[in-house]
């Protein structure tokens, strides 16, 4: 609790309320009254009392909470009878988290106010969390004796008596729930429900069957009252039902699920099969329904030997049968083929065909660009992008993919451009990698265009995406290194991606140039020397590098090897040919 209200003691925050309302008249509070013992009257206790009380309510108002709970501690010595007071700092108590004392005041404020149904619910409740649930249920059956339409509170009652396992109390509190709002599917499936839990099958299906009696004419209720005869062991009569009203309605999907569910229970394959397909090429079956059958279907698939030539007949009959397109079944399949590792072009079928009844779905999108994105076909990654700005203009990825497209293809304007218009799509919620990429990737093609002001403004966006970005932080000190200026800030960049990863031989590279600008030409030596080690391949950049900083270590010979070396690699380099020739450090 916050200690928002600071004074020396109590004593002397009450003083301070004293003096503020001497003379003030305050509304009597409606809690029973007892003068406390000594020298004040009972009209001048009671008019104290209410001051106080009062003065908690407005603190508490304001957010005050440490002054309004002392002050409710004071009140409950002036007026142990008060239940407002009991009630309200049992919430205090329960923010300190001191369960047993916030209880016994709930506890005592119903005790004082039994008609008040705040008071009690709220006893309830905190029973409930206490886990004290016979208590609970005492308080509950009180509170719905005195308020029979409370239907919320019968339904927590019949969830404790479930949970203390006394099933003749729970069917009895939901029965006073129909008189409340006449037998429906519900209650009557929950009646049942705890019938078949208490081992009752006869009243189980009883149940069902006066639902579906009550209203013959509802097909939904038969299939219930069928549903119970299967779980109940009377297949026979259910697969009467289910099919009576099959005939009367040849798409019911709910019938036709039971009938499946009855086939795999009976492990007849063929029939169940049959129906399978009857429902995934139901009209009036739900993209839900279809999604969870066929996840019923591969997951069996899978523990019978992960057979895929059904499973791939319900999805390619789906795909080109169903009147009506499902997207998302038509992305399951995609799913599963991938799970099964198929060709990426059978894939890529499908997900065109998606994009074909779907151009805005954007998962489909996404991977099909992810596929052109592995063959290298960078064109395609373009065009895929291009088109998907058109119907998904908020999603980073694609002007992400078609910017790192447009940089592969060295086209670094409309790479920069595609970035640009990434940033704008960037919100509060965005991905924080991929904002922060956007930026990293952005800031490099400003510096490699000469704009080192806005490059380093991009870098430090970036890092506000994400503090961490380890290809940022390098690039953004080097590139600092190559201006020679905040060298220090460089330096603390560049030590952290050493730090992320000793063995890479560009961090190496960067931290030991930086250290060398610095004149610390001993301590730049142990970190270029390590960055040629780990690269067995090293470029011209870093074998310059380290010839440079042995030569300023007083190691000539080292220096021209070095230089020699990163001249092969760049054969057009005058400055490297005028170092090894005059054998000395040169700088540009």
């Amino acid at each position: 609790m916050a200690n928002l209200l600071r004074v020396k003691s109590l004593q002397a925050f009450i003083a301070v309320v004293l003096t503020i309302a001497a003379g003030m008249v305050r509304p009597s509070s409606a809690s029973a009254w007892r003068p406390a013992d000594g020298d004040i009257s009972g009209y001048d206790a009671k008019r104290k009392y209410d001051m106080f009380f009062l003065e908690a309510m407005v603190q508490r108002q304001k957010g005050n909470n440490t002054a309004a709970f002392d002050l409710l501690r004071y009140c409950e010595e002036l007026n142990p009878q008060a239940p407002e007071v009991y009630f309200y700092l049992a919430q205090y108590y329960t923010s300190l988290k001191d369960k047993e004392r916030a209880l016994a005041h709930f506890k005592k404020a119903a005790e004082l106010n039994p008609d008040n149904s705040t008071y009690l619910e709220t006893l309830a409740q905190a029973y409930v969390a206490n886990g004290r649930y016979e208590e609970a249920i005492a308080a509950i059956e009180r509170l719905t004796q005195r308020n029979k339409g409370r239907d919320d509170m019968l339904s927590m009652l019949v969830q404790l008596y479930l949970q203390q396992g006394d099933y003749d109390n729970a069917i009895a509190t939901l029965e006073r729930m129909e008189e409340l709002e006449g037998k429906n599917e519900r209650l009557s499936f929950t009646k049942s429900d705890i019938y078949t839990k208490k081992g009752d099958k006869k009243a189980a299906i009883s149940e069902m069957k006066m639902l579906a009696d009550q209203y013959p004419n509802d097909l939904n209720y038969r299939g219930m009252y069928a549903d119970m005869l299967l779980m109940n062991g009377e297949d026979t009569a259910a697969i009467g039902i289910l099919r009576s009203i099959l005939d009367e309605e040849p798409d019911n999907v709910r019938a036709m699920l039971s009938m499946r569910a009855h086939y795999k229970q009976e492990a007849d394959t063929a029939r169940a099969d049959s129906v399978t397909m009857d429902i995934l090429m139901n009209k009036n079956t739900t993209s839900a329904n279809r999604v969870y059958i066929m996840r019923q279907e591969i997951a069996e698939s899978e523990e019978n030997g992960g057979d895929s030539i059904r499973i791939m007949e319900y999805f390619d009959r789906m795909r080109g049968s169903l009147s009506q397109p499902d997207v998302d079944v038509a992305m399951l399949q995609v799913a599963y083929m991938n799970l099964k590792k198929m060709p990426r072009d059978d894939m890529r079928k499908v997900l065109e065909w998606i994009l074909g009844v779907a151009p805005d779905n954007a998962a489909a999108r996404l991977e099909l660009v992810s596929y052109a994105w592995n063959r290298d076909d960078m064109p395609a990654v373009v065009e895929l992008c291009r088109a998907a700005r058109q119907y998904n203009p908020d999603n980073m990825g694609f002007y992400y993919y078609q910017g790192m497209a447009y940089y592969r293809m060295e086209d670094e304007d409309s790479a920069l451009e595609a970035f640009q218009n990434g940033i704008s799509v960037i919100a509060e919620d965005s991905n924080p990698d991929l904002a922060s990429d956007f930026y990293s990737v952005m800031g490099d093609l400003l510096f490699q265009r000469g704009r080192g002001a806005e490059a380093f403004a991009a870098y430090d966006s970036c890092l506000q995406w994400k503090a961490d970005n380890i290809g940022c932080l390098n690039n953004y000190a080097y590139y600092l290194s190559l201006e020679e200026r905040e060298l220090e800030k460089a330096e603390r960049m560049s030590y952290k991606t050493i730090k992320a990863e000793p063995e890479n031989a560009t961090y190496l590279d960067t931290y030991a140039w930086i250290l060398f600008l610095e004149g610390r030409y001993a301590e730049s030596r142990v970190y270029i020397d390590q960055a040629v080690q780990h690269d067995a391949d090293a470029g011209a950049v870093i074998l310059d590098h380290a010839g440079d900083i042995h030569a300023m270590c007083g190691d000539m010979d080292k220096a021209v090897e070095l230089w020699r070396k990163a001249a092969e690699k760049d054969a057009g380099n005058k400055l490297l040919k005028k170092k090894i020739k005059q054998k000395k450090y040169l700088k540009k």
